[in-house]
């Protein structure tokens, strides 16, 4: 699958909330300082490109729809963050993220419940 760039995951997060949106809405959901709209109008349609995003007329205009799920891309980030950094080793990545990132043990015993959930 191919990556996103910063600004494409941007509107990807936008479009996954939405559901459905013109240029203009999205636009609107985005922090200050907003960006042009031909420029907010290129990512969508490079979106398209790489089919991460459809669209449909509506009227005069289109409205944009994610064709990928965000838990699908979000797995397919974080199994590629897992085999490009730690070796493909789950156990590698729960460490760095343990003594790197203040992870409670708190968190790690919530971390642990889902698992076996996920066993069950």
């Amino acid at each position: 699958m191919k990556q996103l760039t910063k600004a494409e995951e941007e509107i990807m997060q936008i479009l996954w909330k939405l559901e459905k949106a013109n240029v203009a809405s999205i636009i609107e959901k985005m922090p200050e300082p907003k960006p042009a709209y031909n420029t907010v109008s290129t990512i969508v349609r490079i979106l398209e490109d790489k089919g991460f995003v459809d669209h449909e007329k509506k009227g005069k205009g289109y409205l944009y729809f994610p064709l990928l799920e965000r838990e699908t891309y979000s797995n397919q980030s974080i199994n590629k963050l897992m085999n490009s950094y730690f070796n493909g080793s789950f156990k590698s990545m729960l460490s760095f993220f343990m003594k790197n990132n203040d992870m409670s043990t708190k968190d790690l015993e919530a971390i642990l419940k889902e698992i076996d959930k996920k066993e069950d």
